[in-house]
């Protein structure tokens, strides 16, 4: 009896992959059980080796894990690419139609199935996915009927035939692997799960219910890698709640339609990846000095350029914080799990609003398409905050509005357009309190100062996540966004080698909360900043913010692959 499995799937892009893993995961996630699955996938839409990791566990998990139970192989490179992740005790399952040759380095057990003979007996080869997920079920002792709900969902809307031949599919290739291998085959069971419901999700999706429960009526954006979801699924949900999507011509476009809605009183999203941020800097540069709240999203992915589009990577902190000409005050979070991309999507709406400047949730890869279990979101938890946004009738005045006010804490008063005695200029060059333009030395320090007084005292529930038992600590590992779970589960086994180790996850990265991780780094003796980037980003910032050099390591990886328990448990080891 096992507590947890991880199970791989992989083949030729648009071979059905993806289909695969998601109807595997979502039938074990309806039993109770947790799971956070990963894709690998090319930058084009067909051909190219893609697969698809899922782990699944009777409790929380957040990484990928270190090694392989049950490999699923579509092609013979599918095997060549991935069984050295198997253990001694894994399987393969492999297509027998491309007659599979299993590698002479490994123990794994493997078995020629042939998947698309069955299915294109049974009437379509587009099935073999499906005997699949049959022979699957074989060697872990699986109720086939799990998958009935989940298949009917899928396969519903083409009628009751087409489900009926999907399930025919599953229990074909179920029995042939019982029948027909015998009792050779070694039977993984998993302990039973608690069968409570929970959601099953990617960050993406996440990120962008949290914009619709803070009342983002509005989403401007251009389709990348890796995003899109987002757009994708407000274009859904946004015109039943009276919103809208544009898909626009390019970033700058969709950038400035975001500023101008919210400037209209519309909160208002755009989201991108590292290319379409650069193109957005200068329009970001124009929301911070007209004072427009405005919420970018940034999933990051391997750059520079192009880059790898489709892989892992976090290196556009320093582009988030400093990539506008000029200094413009802004806020920049980082989730580091679905949950929190969630609330934390939400709470940008509000800090945007509250200090009227740009907000960047910052994501990655992993985290907006990594499939993770998560418990059930609390809408009563999403508080909407406007700031100082003007109700009702303003008083006269004489003259123009005062929209740049210079106030104590920074935050002017802000109105709509069309509110009466609310007239104003906005431009995008120096300005006086009315918004006329001024080139006057003093009046650009009063407003200079005044925008970055905004920001002193950001109110963030929680600017740094952390776990820090122990009063001083062997070791402190920070990270940010996604590295969470492998850095979690490699502090178990540190802790378990007799180490004390502390961890703090950064979930606010600008204005740094130097306060809130100062203490953790004065009673460390060493400290190790893990992050998907060549040049340590997150560690170099640390450093312009506390004194922290002389014990701070950085472990990085930055080959388009994210980090693995073992590999930050090793690389920690090696400290000492």
């Amino acid at each position: 009896m096992i507590n947890q499995l991880s199970w791989k799937v992989g083949g030729q892009q648009g071979e059905g992959i993806e289909s695969t893993g998601e109807i595997f995961s979502i039938a074990l996630n309806r039993l109770g059980y947790y799971l956070y699955g990963y894709r690998h996938f090319s930058s084009r839409i067909k051909g190219g080796h893609t697969n698809n990791k899922i782990r699944v566990s009777t409790n929380q998990v957040r990484s990928i894990s270190d090694d392989l139970d049950i490999l699923v192989a579509f092609d013979q490179e599918t095997i060549d690419l991935n069984y050295k992740e198997l253990h001694d005790q894994g399987v393969i399952i492999a297509d027998a139609k491309f007659n599979p040759q299993p590698p002479s380095d490994t123990k794994a057990a493997m078995y020629a199935v042939p998947f698309t003979e069955i299915a294109t007996e049974l009437g379509t080869s587009l099935m073999k996915n499906m005997v699949a997920i049959g022979a699957t079920s074989a060697v872990l002792d699986l109720d086939i009927q799990v998958f009935e709900v989940v298949v009917k969902e899928i396969f519903g809307k083409k009628g009751q035939q087409v489900v009926d031949k999907n399930m025919e599919a599953i229990r074909s290739g179920f029995e042939y692997m019982k029948e027909k291998l015998g009792g050779s085959i070694e039977t993984m069971h998993l302990e039973k799960a608690d069968g409570k419901h929970r959601l099953f999700m990617i960050g993406n999706d996440a990120i962008a219910m949290g914009a619709l429960a803070a009342g983002c009526r509005f989403m401007a954006a251009y389709p990348i890698t890796p995003a899109s979801e987002i757009m994708e699924y407000l274009i859904k949900k946004l015109p039943a709640v009276g919103g809208a999507v544009i898909q626009t011509e390019d970033e700058i476009a969709a950038v400035t339609m975001a500023i101008g809605a919210n400037y209209g009183g519309v909160r208002s999203l755009t989201a991108s990846s590292g290319p379409g941020l650069s193109l957005k800097m200068e329009a970001i540069g124009l929301a911070g000095i007209t004072e427009t709240p405005i919420v970018i999203v940034d999933t990051q992915r391997g750059g520079p350029s192009t880059g790898l589009p489709t892989k892992q990577e976090q290196s556009d902190l320093m582009a988030m914080i400093y990539g506008t000409h000029g200094e413009i005050p802004k806020i920049v979070m980082a989730p580091s799990t679905v949950e929190e991309a969630f609330y934390d999507t939400a709470e940008a709406f509000n800090l945007a609003e509250e200090y009227q400047v740009p907000v960047i949730v910052l994501s990655d890869l992993q985290l907006s398409l990594g499939k993770q279990t998560v418990e059930p979101l609390q809408l009563d938890q999403v508080e909407i905050r406007r700031g100082k946004l003007a109700q009702g009738e303003l008083p006269e005045v004489d003259g123009y509005f005062k929209r740049y006010e210079v106030t104590e804490d920074g935050v002017s008063p802000r109105v709509i357009p069309g509110m009466k005695n609310g007239i104003h200029h906005v431009t995008g060059v120096e300005h006086a309190e009315t918004g006329k333009p001024s080139e006057s030395a003093a009046n650009r320090i009063a407003q200079m100062d005044k925008r970055f007084r905004k920001i002193e005292n950001i109110k963030f529930k929680t600017p740094v996540y952390k776990n820090a038992p122990h009063e001083e600590a062997d070791l402190l590992i920070v990270g940010f966004n996604s590295t969470r779970g492998a850095i979690e589960e490699a502090i178990t086994r540190l802790e378990q080698d007799g180490l004390k180790v502390n961890h703090a996850h950064m979930r606010l990265i600008y204005p740094f909360p130097t306060d809130e991780i100062l203490p953790l780094i004065n009673s460390a003796k060493k400290i190790a900043v893990v992050e998907n980037n060549a040049t340590g980003q997150l560690a170099n910032i640390m450093k312009m913010n506390v004194a922290s050099a002389h014990k701070l390591v950085k472990i990085l990886k930055y080959d388009g692959n994210p980090f693995l328990p073992h590999e930050v448990y090793s690389k920690c080891k090696e400290l000492f």
